[in-house]
């Protein structure tokens, strides 16, 4: 049954549409990419500003048929730091969160400086719009709401804390920061296991954190969860029994790792530590938690001097046989990839190519990846996604 879609327009060819179709309660299929415009790659493989940054974007992309299709973008800022997880929608796909750990700074060596801003943002208005601004921690990145709508952690991966904001009729309230660890223990990733346990990644000192959440009050569980050589990336399957974590390694061209950690034991341990291609930051569970999209790097964010260089990145999907991952496909991608995102029937895939400034479309019917038309991102790269769905 088709759905009516609550993203109709771009914002540059808005027209009229009746109220009815525009309602909250008219549910798309959609999945937003968070564009960074001002973060790109210098000849030796250096993260810079370009000489003229254009605004960062947020894309509206309908993946309730295909092929996939742009709906709508609009300005908001973001940023290509951190795991590609720094933007989040809603259930009903009427509001979302968008953070950005970086921003444009002609003062600055490279161009870039840390940032902390964040955007809440408006889906049910033509043109979307961001309707509310304020800030969490220096170089903030991935931003989760916990399960019952109350709570939303932004790890800041600057100075090594997490910020907690109260949610409430769709706008953030700051409730404070906690500590985790020094500045140089980048936390990066944060996923809400259940409305009081939250999982959260500190690439800097290797390990995984469990935090513990009583109202808007968040400690950190003394015992740490050891997953592999810069832990990134996080995803937790739909039954919430399994969470995937990326281990990026020293990014050397080694192959590295992703872990999987039983979410049923108590304490949560990693059950197993699985070998896949060099630079593993994009990753995702289907919807149904059969498989896992893994993406490699691969070489891509390297100077072609490097000896492990490459042109292209990899798309990997990984069947999941208990607390073991099995490789079934893999495909060619774009360079500089970041994030993975499945349709909500888990048949069509889509990773972020920085490198390219589009987005790759596959086709994925269990055994096999066939590539699609891919989406480009006009003066920006796709940095992060978010969906409605796990």
């Amino acid at each position: 049954m088709p759905r009516l879609p609550a993203l109709l327009l771009a914002a540059a060819a808005a027209t009229a549409i009746p109220a009815a179709v525009m309602s909250a309660t008219a549910r798309a299929d959609v999945v937003l990419s968070s564009n960074d415009a001002h973060s790109v790659m210098d000849e030796h493989k250096t993260i810079v500003a370009p000489d003229k940054p254009a605004p960062d974007t947020v894309t509206v992309i309908d993946v309730g048929r295909y092929p996939p299709r742009i709906r709508a973008t609009f300005e908001a800022p973001g940023s290509v730091v951190g795991p590609p997880g720094a933007i989040w929608i809603s259930k009903d796909e009427s509001w979302g969160i968008v953070t950005a750990a970086t921003k444009a700074d002609p003062a600055a060596k490279s161009g870039l400086s840390a940032d902390d801003r964040v955007s809440v943002f408006d889906l049910t208005s033509t043109p979307p719009k961001v309707v509310q601004s304020l800030t969490a921690g220096a170089g903030a990145t991935q931003v989760r709401v916990s399960p019952n709508g109350t709570l939303a952690l932004i790890a800041n991966r600057a100075e090594g804390s997490v910020s907690v904001f109260t949610v409430k009729d769709k706008r953030l309230t700051p409730a404070g920061k906690v500590q985790i660890g020094t500045d140089k223990s980048l936390p990066s990733a944060v996923v809400f296991v259940d409305d009081h346990t939250v999982l959260l990644s500190r690439t800097g000192d290797n390990m995984v954190n469990v935090l513990h959440i009583d109202g808007s009050n968040v400690t950190v569980d003394p015992r740490p969860i050891t997953t592999g050589l810069g832990p990134y990336t996080i995803d937790i399957n739909a039954a919430h029994t399994l969470a995937a974590v990326s281990n990026m390694g020293r990014g050397d061209g080694d192959a590295d790792s992703v872990s999987l950690i039983d979410l049923t034991s108590r304490p949560f341990r990693t059950v197993g530590v699985f070998g896949v291609p060099s630079g593993p930051e994009p990753m995702k569970f289907s919807p149904d938690g059969r498989f896992l999209a893994i993406g490699a790097e691969n070489g891509t964010t390297k100077p072609a001097s490097f000896p492990f260089h490459a042109d292209h990145g990899l798309l990997g999907l990984y069947a999941v046989d208990g607390h073991t991952l099995r490789k079934v496909a893999e495909a060619p991608t774009g360079g500089w990839i970041e994030g993975v995102a499945f349709s909500r029937d888990g048949k069509t895939v889509m990773v972020q190519s920085m490198q390219d400034r589009t987005i790759d479309v596959f086709r994925w019917d269990g055994r096999h990846l066939s590539r699609g038309a891919a989406l480009p991102i006009k003066d920006a790269g796709p940095a992060s996604f978010a969906t409605a769905w796990p």
